[in-house]
């Protein structure tokens, strides 16, 4: 029943977001710029191997981590209201979101990629292919922690908040370079950051380095933050729409 139900919500969900391609363009639109404007200056010191696996990061902050934009517009609307009377199960009321929003970030990813590709990265296809695992996984928690916090703080707060968070996480997360370039402080600083952990795993898997200790740990930190982000995500959404 959960699983059916679940199947429902996501291809209702997905039929929508492809009906509005433009938007999937647009959510991808300032890391797009970031490899367009900024890709060129960054390898004449680096390598789009390093820059581009940061900028499907940030994608992943920006796309999945403000999913609960679209809560909240349910939320005004009495959208919620009305799936509340509904026999689908809460779990699957999350899922089938988290789950269009997971196939979103992909498409957008892939989309990256392209550009990125076009512009000289030569990432090997199986660290690519390792690195959407991680992008999958990464996603979906993000998605369901957005729906908690949509769901949790006033929803006039919830796009101040979310923008400002964002931006520190991008940051620290050693998007643009490297934080072992950064001062003590600030690399120290950055260690407290999940993002940091799977950004490096994906700059070895771009490189081609798949046995590493960086990978493993941030395929670890990847899979324990999507187990807090789904319980947090499951929690306020059954509390919610009880």
């Amino acid at each position: 029943m959960m699983l059916r139900d679940t199947w429902v919500l996501f291809r209702h969900g997905l039929g929508v977001t492809l009906g509005q391609r433009i938007g999937i363009v647009i959510g991808a639109i300032q890391p797009l710029l970031f490899l367009v404007l900024f890709g060129p200056i960054f390898v004449t010191i680096g390598t789009w191997e390093t820059l581009v696996p940061g900028l499907i990061v940030q994608l992943g902050l920006m796309s999945a981590g403000m999913a609960g934009f679209g809560i909240v517009f349910d939320k005004r609307g009495g959208v919620l209201e009305r799936l509340r009377v509904t026999p689908a199960s809460r779990l699957a009321l999350l899922l089938g979101r988290v789950l269009n929003n997971v196939v979103t970030l992909v498409l957008q990813t892939v989309l990256l990629l392209a550009v990125a590709y076009a512009f000289g990265l030569r990432a090997p296809l199986a660290g690519v292919l390792g690195s959407f695992v991680l992008v999958v996984v990464l996603g979906a928690s993000l998605a369901a922690l957005s729906y908690a916090i949509a769901l949790t703080i006033n929803e006039h707060l919830f796009p101040p908040v979310m923008t400002t968070a964002v931006v520190p996480l991008v940051l620290l997360s050693g998007s643009f370079l490297p934080m072992s370039m950064a001062p003590g402080w600030l690399d120290a600083l950055s260690h407290v950051s999940p993002f940091r952990y799977v950004l490096e795993a994906l700059r070895d898997l771009f490189h081609g380095h798949y046995l590493t200790g960086t990978v493993a740990a941030g395929a670890a930190v990847t899979v324990a933050f999507a187990v807090f982000g789904l319980t947090i995500g499951t929690r306020v959404f059954n509390r919610e729409q009880a």
